[in-house]
């Protein structure tokens, strides 16, 4: 059997996510970069098929609570940032997020529209 529409379309939510985190996690971060790997990491994602919309937010923050050296900067982890995804896969649009809790980065489907 074929995957439905909105199967599929959840399906390429995963793909970007797994994309955005895999490719990403690890990456050096300062407070004052987050903003232009914010930047980087949305505009990445969304080159890939049916991704309307990316947005990373990186806490500045809990950067600066993460750097635990001289040196000025961190890994990027899942803890530091949240992100909102919009797929549109055959006129099924899918919202997602990635958010912590309980200390994990959740990513989880918000919502599918026919």
């Amino acid at each position: 059997m074929d995957p439905t529409d909105p199967q599929a379309a959840c399906f390429e939510a995963g793909v970007k996510f797994g994309s955005l985190y895999h490719q990403f996690a690890g990456t050096p971060v300062a407070p004052d970069s987050t903003a232009s790997l914010e930047q980087a990491m949305a505009e990445a994602i969304e080159n890939q098929p049916f991704c309307e919309s990316v947005t990373v937010t990186i806490d500045e923050g809990r950067v600066r609570e993460a750097i635990d050296h001289d040196e000025g900067y961190t890994e990027l982890t899942g803890a530091l940032m949240d992100v909102e995804m919009h797929i549109d896969y055959e006129g099924v649009l899918v919202h997602t997020e990635m958010r912590m809790v309980d200390g994990y980065p959740r990513m989880r489907v918000v919502s599918v529209e026919p």
